[in-house]
Formats: structure tokens, sequence, C-alpha cells
């Protein structure tokens, strides 16, 4: 800890501290002190010796060797595993879909996957393999390359890491320890060596702490071209961390978080004119929301426009949407529905899907046939429109009578003939609704099965008034029970086992025309006696379609919970992370088969952690001595020493808490963005109480140094395998075992 002779002494409380000049000495760390404000102090210009050059340029060296190494660490090997790895299975499919041009759904946003399929045709991939679980690579597709075009990524962090200790303020000596403790990791090696997001995440991450920390030492230059440089590079790296996976929203609060601190402070700044104050606003403004936002919108856009023919995720978005895919029958439907129409109703509520039936009956209610909203489509999902009892059946021999507002219809699903109804029995899991199912057949069934169809509005011709019919894809209905008054509504709530993981379909008694749940609108439409519709009918918007996808995404991310019925041998629990109580296995476990596990370098994982707990004590401690009156460093210093301990502490929690409340199913590689700043936290402490601290001599720094360094090297060598990829039967590489709760020798 820096301090001044005399430091520990005890100052009164109501004394006039005396004015103190203070000699910064240089000492072999290359360190001059911390600069205050943030501000960075320049070097002396070169006189011209190879002294000064190095002087000038030792930090690009280092930059250059630390690159070097991290090219060596994450390519060695890269190739040894021919097969699918771990989630390669799904990342490799979605690099797949792009080169097909294909849509499909998946629950992160596209960036990561689109640069996959940048990867993949850059390598020269064709497209043509499944990337299923386990299985071969066959000799025409590329992985190799694949996989190291992708590994720039892991490459990359490790130099951002030794730049990011320089921008902090770290001295030579933690600086140096903080990339080491970046490039030695076994876990960050090992998920930046397979087609994967992760590394792209995390390169996004670092980017982003790393362009604040230059931003931040810019602080006494506002509105200087570095100034804007670093707040606009800062708006770009969250936007494409948040691009590549949600959690990149956790760095982007951090900032958010830095920011407010920032405009407050300058908010208390009686000197600082409104205009200036304006300035600062709209900067943060525009460089951090909306630059951010037109990064994650135009990886959509991107998106969209690359995948624009039909595929597997069709059905996750709207119908307009599907109808402008090219290969897609919607836009090929009759335009307006009419009695005696075979159709599909595609529930427009968060989480919903298209109403469905099949041959399996509640469990419990009513015991009659269930009724559910599905994702995927199948035949289930088909309803014929059809007459109520007590008016004459359909035949189409009579003349065409279209669906109108108002109309009262029997839906009769097409498998099992058995007609969509309600009654007073509460539903399975939404117990103040009445329970929606399916009964009678073609020539059975009563009142309750009578449905009233109410016209809200249509996308194309707009309100009620001016939509004369319902019409296909743009139409949004309401279905209200003639009975119950109560209206047809997805719930979004999955129902259990013997409910297939389905959405529940209740009919709830509130009238509420706002409530999105109760929106329905005609997807499939089948009706010889019909005219085929026009693709020019059916027209969307980006923003639309933007809203859709996202709000999708959110609800199958949610919708990620453990299995109860299930055993998942590889998720982990939030507090399991920190100090490494499992790890991930990422393929089989054979003799014959090379073999993965997810494990982070022990002494760097327990070493952060320790390190966020011996910072909380000491901002407590401190604050304590502070409050007697003890002085503890002077301003700058403190204010420096806060301001890395916000990052690293605020940054880790960000990232760390949300897991913790989060109901989804968790694996221990998604501690691998909060370890950087773990890693933060230990090199700032190690700055703090050794490497800057005079009470340590130059010899007795080295010696920490080097012991730690050879600690972290010596662990990262005794570990490498579960990266590099261990060879034959597990139960011969012995002395892997250091906690009994990794799952290593078990078969």
């Amino acid at each position: 800890m820096p301090e001044s002779k005399g430091a520990r002494r005890r100052v009164p409380k109501n004394a006039e501290p005396a004015p103190v000049v203070e000699q910064v000495p240089e000492d072999d760390s290359g360190k001059t002190g911390k600069p205050p404000g943030g501000q960075v102090y320049q070097k002396p210009t070169s006189q011209g010796s190879l002294s000064d050059l190095w002087s000038q340029h030792r930090a690009h060296v280092s930059g250059l060797i630390y690159t070097v190494l991290s090219l060596l660490t994450r390519f060695y090997r890269i190739g040894h595993a021919s097969k699918v790895i771990w989630d390669e299975a799904h990342f490799g499919k979605f690099g797949t879909h792009y080169l097909k041009r294909e849509f499909y759904f998946d629950v992160h946003p596209p960036l990561g996957k689109m640069l996959v399929g940048l990867v993949g045709l850059l390598a020269g991939y064709d497209g043509n393999f499944e990337f299923k679980s386990g299985e071969d690579y066959p000799e025409e597709v590329p992985y190799v390359e694949m996989r190291m075009m992708l590994a720039l990524f892991g490459v990359g962090m490790v130099p951002l890491a030794w730049y990011t200790g320089i921008e902090l303020g770290f001295s030579d000596w933690a600086s140096h320890l903080f990339a080491l403790m970046v490039l030695l990791d076994v876990g960050w090696l090992c998920i930046s060596r397979f087609i994967l997001l992760d590394s792209m995440l995390l390169f996004f991450i670092v980017l982003t702490v790393f362009c604040l920390s230059k931003f931040h030492n810019q602080q006494s230059r506002p509105f200087s071209v570095g100034w804007w440089t670093w707040l606009t590079m800062t708006g770009v790296a969250i936007g494409c961390a948040t691009s590549v996976k949600m959690i990149g929203l956790f760095v982007t609060s951090l900032v958010g978080l830095y920011t407010v601190e920032d405009l407050w402070s300058k908010f208390g700044d009686l000197q600082m004119p409104v205009r200036t104050h304006v300035k600062h606003w709209t900067a943060r403004i525009f460089c951090l929301i909306i630059i951010p936002m037109i990064v994650f919108m135009a990886s959509f856009k991107a998106h969209f426009m690359v995948l624009n023919e039909s595929g597997p995720g069709d059905s996750q978005m709207s119908s307009l949407f599907q109808a402008n895919l090219q290969g897609s029958e919607l836009g090929t439907y009759p335009l307006e529905v009419a009695f005696g129409s075979r159709i599909t109703l595609k529930a427009m509520g968060f989480g919903g899907g298209l109403l469905h039936s099949h041959p399996h009956l509640f469990p419990e209610g009513s015991g009659q046939q269930q009724i559910t909203c599905y994702h995927h489509k199948d035949a289930n999902n088909e309803w014929t429109i059809l007459t109520p009892w007590d008016q004459r059946p359909y035949s189409p021999t009579d003349p065409i009578r279209y669906v109108r507002h108002g109309d009262v219809i029997r839906l009769n699903h097409d498998l099992t003939t058995r007609n969509l109804h309600s009654h007073t029995i509460p539903a399975p899991l939404t117990k103040l609704n009445h329970e929606v199912s399916a009964y009678g057949n073609t020539t059975i069934g009563d009142v309750h099965d009578y449905w009233v169809v109410e016209i809200l509005d249509d996308y194309v011709l707009g309100s009620r008034e001016n939509v004369p019919r319902v019409r296909t894809l743009t139409t949004r209905l309401r279905l209200r029970h003639q009975v119950l008054g109560c209206y047809l509504y997805a719930s979004g709530k999955s129902l259990p086992q013997w409910g297939w993981k389905q959405i529940e379909v209740s009919c709830i008694p509130e009238d509420d025309p706002k409530d999105v749940k109760t929106h329905w609108n005609v997807e499939g439409h089948w009706n010889n006696r019909l005219p085929p519709g026009d693709k020019s009918n059916f027209k969307t918007s980006f923003l639309r379609d933007f809203v859709a996808l996202n709000v999708a995404m959110m609800n199958s991310n949610n919708a990620l919970i453990p299995d109860p019925d299930k055993q998942d041998i590889l998720a982990s629990q939030p507090l399991d992370w920190p100090f490494l109580h499992l790890g991930l296995r990422m393929c089989g476990w054979g003799d014959k088969e090379t073999k993965f596990y997810l494990l982070g370098n022990p002494i760097v994982w327990w070493s952060g952690s320790v390190s966020l707990i011996a910072a909380a004590v000491t901002v407590v401690v401190y604050l304590m001595r502070m409050q007697r009156q003890y002085f503890v460093m002077n301003d700058a210093d403190w204010d420096h020493f806060l301001y890395v301990i916000k990052i690293a502490g605020i940054g880790w929690t960000l990232h760390f808490v949300p897991f913790m409340i989060m109901g989804r199913v968790t694996y221990v590689h998604h501690y691998l963005p909060t370890l950087y700043f773990a890693v933060i936290m230990c090199a700032h402490m190690l700055d703090h109480f050794v490497f800057s601290s005079p009470r340590f001599s130059t010899t007795g720094r080295a010696v920490t140094f080097a012991v730690y360094a050879a600690a972290i090297a010596g662990t990262f060598w005794w570990f490498k395998g579960m990266a590099w990829g261990i060879d034959g039967p597990i139960l011969e590489h012995k002395g892997l075992l250091w906690r009994k709760t990794w799952n290593i020798y078990t078969q």
C-alpha cells in the first residue's frame, strides 16, 4: 500500500493539514504513481538513445510477445480431436443455416453465429454437414480452419488484458501477472479452441473494459479526438458483446453505472457551464445508447437479409414474417377466410404458438382431450371452421360465406374430429381461467363449442371498421366463448410432462382487448374454393420482426429451466463456480476418445475469488480508518484505488448475481466472463499491497512475482491436457483430482 512517510500517524480531527509536496520516485516497476483524476503521465520525448526507444516501446514489445504466446497456446493441437465437440453441434449447425440461407431460431442474438457462418465460408465449408454431437468430421469439412479463425478472438484477449492493465494504472509487475493469468487459464484456453460463441463474447467484454479504461484516461481532455474515439469504441464494443449473447447486457450495465457516476460528478461541478453539461449528456446518449442499439439492430437486419429462405425456425416468427420467406407456402394461401376453410391459428402473445390438439387427455379436470399451443408445424394444428349446431351444416355446394366480425363459429380438429370447447372447470395451470378442451366429434357437441369472432384490426387495412372479413396472416382477432363470455388465451406457461411441455391454453374471463395473449391470427389457410393469395398482400416491417424475434428469444431463454425428471450431469450451480467445485465434460469419456474437461486454472480462479473478499475487507477497513481521521493515502491514489475496485467488483457482481436469481439451467462456462473481473481484482490487490507498496523492496517484488507466476504456469502445465486433449484411458492420467467433486475419473 503506497504511503508517504509517517502515514500511520493520527491527524487531529480539526487540524488543518499542512501542504505536502510529494516526490514520486520511479521504482523498478517503471511506475511513477497512480495517475491523478484518471490522467496518464506523458512519457518524456525520445532523445534518440536505445534506452529511450525501449522505454517508449517496451509495452508494445510485451504486447507482441503475449500475442505470440497466445497464438501458440490457442492453436497447439487445435485439430487433434476430429469429432464434433460439445456445443459445436449447435453453433456449427447455425453456421450451416447461414450458408444455406435457411431461417432458424436460437435464444442468442445473431452476430456470433453469423461470424461462424462467415468463417465457414472463408474456410471453404459447403454447408452439407449436420454437426451431430460426437460425430467424426469428414475430410471435406474444414473444421480445423474454422476453429483457428474463431480462436483468434481468444488470442486477442491476452494482449488486450496486457494493455488494459496498463490503462488501469497497474505497475509493470501487476500488468504482466494480469496478462499471464489470462494467457494461462485453462478454462479460457479450452473454450477458445472450438466452434463456439464464448470466445467472441469474452473478446468483446475484454474489449469493452479496455475501451472504457482508455476513455477514463481521456477525461482530462473532454471532447478531444481521443476522448471521442474511445467513447465511441466503448459503445461499439458493448453493442458487439450484446449482439453475440445477451450476457453482454451485464458489461453494458457496468458502462452505464460508470457513466451515471461520471455525469453525477459533473453535475456537482458548479463551474461547468450548462452548455458543457448538455454536450456531455448528448455525447453519452449518442455513443453509449444509440451506437450500441445501431450495432445490435444492424446484426438482426443482416440476419434477416441473409436468412431469406424458409427453414426450421419459421414457426417462432410472426405469420407475416414467414410469408415473406422464399419457399414459404404462407404467401400463397387464400387471402380471405370462409366457412369450410381449414386453418391454423397462431397465438400472438409472448411465448405463444399454434393452436394444437392431440389424442391425449387431461389427467385431471374434465379428463377430456388436451388443447395446447405448439411451436412446430404438423397436422395436429389444423382446424376446420364450421357453423354452429343450430344452423344449417356447412356444405361445399353452398355459396361462399366469409367469416366476419361477430360471426359464431365452431372449430373442428381435423385429425381427431373433436370440437374446441370450454366449460367452468379450472384450467390446469392458470386456475382462475376456464379449461379449454377438445370434445365431441362432427355429429356430437353442445353450445359450449361456440366461439364468437371479434376482429381487432388488420396489419394492412388498419382499424376494425376497415376490415369487412377475416384475412389470412394480417387480421388480428379474438375468440370469445359465447356461453361463458371468456376469451381464448395462450398463457405462455409450459404444461408438465403429461402435456408434453407445450403451452397452456385456457379461457380468461377478463375482457381486455389490449391483452396480447388473447390475440390470434389465421396463419395456415386451405380452401379449394378460394383463389390463391399474393405475397404482395403480406408485407411486414423490420421493426416488427426485430421485436418479435427478441421477445421469442427472451421467452425461449427463460424456458431453459432444469428438468426435475432428468439428471443433467453437466449442469452446475453459480455457487459452484468461484472455487471450482465442478467442471464440465465437453465430450465422450471413452478410453479411445480425446477428452476435454472445462475447468479453470485453480490458482487463477481461487486467487481471484479470494481477492474479491480481500478487496471488500480492505475498503471497509480503509473507510473506518478514514472516519477515525487516520491518513490512508492521498486523494489521487484513493480515487484511483476505488476506481479499479469499482470496475472489478461491480463488474464481477453484475456478471455473477443474475445467475443466482434466474431460473434457467446454468453451466460452468457461464462464469468465464465473470472470472475476468475477479482476475482484474486479483492483479489490483497484489499491485496495491506488494508491487506498488514501499514496504517491499525490489527483491521482494521480484520474488513475489516469480513465485506467483511460477504457480500459475506450473498449474497450467499440470492441467494443460484438459484444454489440449487427454488421450487414452483417463485413469492413466494421475493427479488431476484436486477436488473430490470433479467428475474426472468417474465413468
